[in-house]
């Protein structure tokens, strides 16, 4: 299957902002953005250029795609779904995305990044409802008990990632249960209670065309 290898960081220097997808780092002086705010490439630091509607369109598509990890033809499944469901679209895509297993393990804090999830997911370090499933784009129901894996719950990282981030205790959506390393998805949130800065109303215009 096909992968992003480059920098991370170069994802983030390219939308302008953090997308948080080195963990830790994001939060420290070492974060790319902080030191180097301009685009990557030879002649990041000397665009000036006028952008168009259609360029602010797909900065925001890159942008939520590349916060997700995902690449552009899983992207775009995710909206073909979101658009054949009832209720606003950009919303159903956001819902979508956030309810990714790989998603409920980082807002949970047993990752430190989405990739780190990812890789906790594949490797068979999580359990929904006492079951293992090893399939990042799981989608969770609400209600469903996420847990950490009973001999993984050594791990460094997901004690590191709990210690030093602390996601999940501010998303009324989410339950999260520190020391039995679990968490629950109590409801699929609303788009206000989704801590993303994206106009994913602009996604839905530029696959509108």
């Amino acid at each position: 299957m096909a992968r992003y290898t480059d920098a991370n960081c170069k994802l983030c220097r390219r939308e302008g902002e953090k997308l948080f997808l080195k963990g830790a780092r994001c939060f420290s002086e070492k974060c790319a953005v902080e030191r180097r705010k301009y685009a990557p490439g030879q002649h990041g630091q000397n665009m000036r250029r006028k952008i168009s509607a259609y360029g602010v369109q797909l900065r925001e598509k890159q942008k939520i795609r590349r916060t997700y990890g995902l690449l552009e033809k899983q992207f775009h499944n995710y909206y073909v779904k979101a658009d054949k469901k009832l209720g606003i679209t950009g919303e159903n895509l956001l819902q979508m995305l956030e309810t990714r297993l790989d998603n409920m393990v980082y807002r949970l804090g047993f990752a430190p990044s989405r990739k780190s999830a990812r890789q906790l997911v594949r490797h068979r370090h999580i359990l929904i409802n006492g079951k293992i499933v090893d399939i990042p784009s799981y989608s969770v129901k609400p209600n469903e008990i996420i847990k950490v894996k009973e001999k993984s719950k050594n791990l460094e990282l997901v004690h590191d990632a709990l210690k030093e981030v602390g996601r999940g205790e501010d998303l009324g959506w989410i339950r999260l249960n520190k020391a039995a390393l679990e968490g629950e998805l109590l409801e699929i949130p609303k788009r206000s209670e989704i801590p993303l800065t994206a106009n994913e109303q602009l996604v839905v215009e530029l696959y509108s065309k």
